[in-house]
């Protein structure tokens, strides 16, 4: 069944379900509470879910006052314990130590242990002996980074600095120099590169990699905070603003500093990598041997076209090997440690899209590779996977069959499918019912997934399905929160890409008595930038909660993943290198040409609509097709590249100083001149991601060209606005098609 069938079949239900209703039956409309996550009345409108936790093979269900153990051949449920039990169980008194049992976690699969931490307070309790075995309390001002797999360790920071807390609750300082210039244990690299954390445990527990970055010769970005205050004219004029500085370099500009240290818990000795000059290098994607003696890390040039995996002693911190080299004459982007065989020392999967798809590669250690230092033919490297369709996620073993289960879109490129992976034969086996969008949690043994999905049509289901052969267990299945409300119509299809080629998957979203001898007024939602995408088969095609709304208020809504997003392969996002929002319009003006064979879309009332990324597209449509787009609203919005991060601005553009052309070409300040339509323009005042730089300076050069956009600013808000805030934001954007294009 092709996709467009797939997507048709799935229209077709909706639109059945819809007919069913009796129209002597009211239905509700939906407001902002119902359809934003800020709003009061949100949580009621997602698909219910079920929190879980594995220990071992046996799945736990997570609730607020129990956890339940879920038979794995019928999904029925008993209880395990309930959190006042814990609460006894920690100590005998009438005191409250644990509220909540959602973060709970099971560590050992051989024990009874739970592991839960409530505040600034970690406990581990043998819930069949009805025993505390340990816990520990953070002090006020220390903020815990992460515990070993043992759980006899954790690394913590207090002031800046680095700190750890060994197994005899000894605490060993390991930094003197931290603050807000040299940073220790958290991410660097602003996040890019798959940086999530910055410390990393070895596998037996008494080793700690930490990053440390240094960030002094980084030019500060002069943000300001402005203090809550209430509404007394007395309290309001004796607040002041102050300055927040934030070290953010810029493209073509200064850059911090990394480097890799490692703390032995048993020596009580810190050694650093010896990786040479950090400057204008990126270290991502710390990994360790089993035997906890070598570090593993990718080393990337500035220009991000030189990738290397790199060995290192953690007794000296020599380097031991450079095991593999991949260039481009764009870019390399390593996003994934190596992850390294449960049953073979010597062997580690590696993901790269060095054939043009992210896929598994099957690396092995020549001998005593890891060793032998400079030598890059010490490793032997067979591709496991293959196919122009990517490997989304790896997510673990079957020690015994010799699988690795993994998440990839090979069925289409808006599907999410589990499958277990021969290492041996490469062959794939299809988890689950092949449908929709699919998230799984491996069991400890590897032996089973709770497989999470959804359809087009399915709200939500969750089943216990083996990874030894594609046999499901229903377990929970959501019903729709939707009922009673007057739901739109969604669809998805294809068009060609401006290429003439290449597929392009959209989404569409009409009013719930959409009529098609009507004309409707219609917003192109529209991000367009790497590592996202908006169309999937989940639940409505994954639409946004305001695009129902929208829809509700007579809109309709398009929504197109144009050539540059992520998930479509190498040569699909590297189209827009050196000339970001280009081809990325060119797409979305093939949307807009097919919109306008729609005879019910109405021409004259086009809209347009983007946040970040999508913030920068909407003013590029605005201004370069200002004769299509009548209405447009851009949040947080790119508008210069010069003004972004090294590290994601220059892995697409280049630099200013080596793609002048390209940074001119791009820039929206050049383009404020031909601003014709009502354009508002949003920012969160404290906005560390797109400094407000770029919205302030684009309003100055609409001051000199004579253009008027009108502008809002979220004080106190980072680059997404929080809370019920976002609610406010949302009535805002609405309002103004509300008054300019409907």
């Amino acid at each position: 069944m092709t996709m467009i069938k797939y997507c048709s079949k799935a229209l077709m239900v909706c639109m059945t379900m819809l007919m069913t209703v009796s129209p002597m039956n009211a239905q509700k409309n939906f407001t902002l509470e119902d359809l934003n996550f800020g709003g009061t009345n949100y949580r009621n409108m997602v698909p219910e879910n079920r929190w879980t936790a594995w220990w071992g093979d046996q799945l736990v269900r997570l609730d607020v006052d129990a956890c339940y153990l879920v038979d794995k051949a019928n999904g029925k449920e008993n209880r395990l314990f309930d959190v006042s039990q814990i609460n006894q169980w920690i100590a005998p008194t009438k005191d409250i130590k644990v509220r909540t049992l959602y973060n709970a976690e099971f560590p050992f699969a051989n024990k009874s242990v739970v592991l839960i931490s409530q505040g600034n307070k970690t406990y581990m309790v043998d819930f069949k002996k009805h025993a505390l075995v340990s816990s520990f309390e953070l002090k006020d001002g220390e903020n815990l980074l992460e515990t070993n797999a043992q759980q006899t360790a954790y690394a913590f920071l207090k002031d800046n600095n680095l700190f750890v807390c060994n197994h005899k609750q000894q605490t060993v300082q390991l930094s003197t120099d931290g603050s807000r210039e040299v940073v220790y244990g958290q991410t660097v690299h602003r996040d890019e590169f798959g940086i999530s954390k910055g410390t990393f445990w070895s596998p037996d527990g008494n080793k700690l990699a930490f990053y440390r970055m240094d960030q002094s010769m980084v030019t500060d970005y002069p943000q300001v905070d402005i203090p809550e205050i209430g509404f007394d004219p007395e309290e309001k004029r004796s607040c002041i603003a102050t300055l927040a500085p934030d070290k953010y370099p810029m493209a073509g500009e200064t850059s911090h500093q990394v480097t890799v240290g490692v703390y032995d818990l048993t020596t009580g000795k810190t050694i650093y990598l010896k990786a040479g000059d950090p400057t204008d290098r990126y270290f991502t994607n710390v990994a360790w041997s089993p035997d906890s003696k070598t570090v593993y890390m990718f080393e990337l040039n500035r220009k991000q076209n030189d990738c290397r995996l790199v060995a290192y002693s953690a007794e000296t911190g020599n380097k031991t090997a450079e095991l593999y080299r991949e260039t481009d004459e764009k870019y390399v982007e390593p996003l994934h440690p190596i992850v390294f065989l449960p049953w073979d020392d010597n062997s580690f999967i590696m993901q790269s899209r060095q054939d043009g798809y992210n896929h598994l590669y099957l690396c092995s250690l020549g001998k005593h590779g890891s060793r032998m230092a400079g030598n890059t033919e010490s490793l032997e490297v067979s591709q496991l996977t293959a196919g122009k369709w990517e490997v989304q996620e790896m997510i673990g073993f079957n020690a015994k069959q010799k699988t690795i289960i993994i998440a990839s879109n090979e069925k289409s490129p808006i599907q999410q499918n589990i499958y277990a992976v021969s290492v041996k034969t490469g062959k794939r086996t299809l988890l689950g019912n092949g449908e929709g969008w699919h998230n799984a949690k491996l069991s400890g043994s590897g032996n089973y997934i709770l497989d999470n999905y959804s359809t087009p049509t399915v709200p939500r289901r969750i089943e216990i399905v083996q990874t030894t052969k594609p046999k499901a267990v229903s377990y929970f299945q959501a019903k729709d929160p939707w009922t009673g409300y007057s739901i739109p119509q969604f669809s998805c299809g294809t068009i060609k890409a401006a290429d003439g080629v290449t597929d392009l998957y959209y989404r569409m979203v009409k009013p719930a008595d959409f009529d098609p001898n009507k004309k409707y007024p219609t917003v192109v939602y529209v991000y367009g930038g790497p590592h996202a995408h908006n169309v999937d088969a989940r639940w409505h095609y994954s639409s946004r909660g305001w695009e129902s709304y929208m829809a509700g208020k007579g809109y309709i809504t398009f929504i197109l993943d144009n050539r540059g997003s992520e998930h479509r392969g190498k040569d699909f996002e590297q189209a827009t290198f050196h000339q970001l929002g280009q081809e990325e319009m060119k797409d979305q003006m093939k949307g807009v040409e097919f919109l306008k064979t729609l005879s019910y879309v109405d021409a004259d009332r086009i809209g347009v609509h983007g946040w970040s990324f999508g913030g920068f597209m909407t003013i590029s449509l605005m201004t370069n097709y200002p004769d299509v787009f009548k209405v447009g609203v851009a949040g947080g919005p790119v508008i210069d590249w010069h003004w972004y991060e090294v590290m994601y601005g220059e892995r697409y553009m280049g630099t200013p100083q080596s793609n002048p052309e390209g940074y001119k070409k791009t820039s929206l300040l050049y383009q404020a001149k031909n601003l014709k339509g009502k354009l508002q323009i949003i920012q969160g005042l404290n906005d560390v991601t797109v400094v407000p730089q770029h919205c302030l300076t684009f309003l100055k050069a609409c001051i000199a060209a004579g253009t008027q956009p009108d502008f809002f600013v979220y004080p106190g808000e980072p680059h997404n606005m929080r809370g019920h805030q976002s609610v406010h934001l949302h009535e805002r954007i609405t309002q103004y098609f509300e008054d300019y294009l409907k």
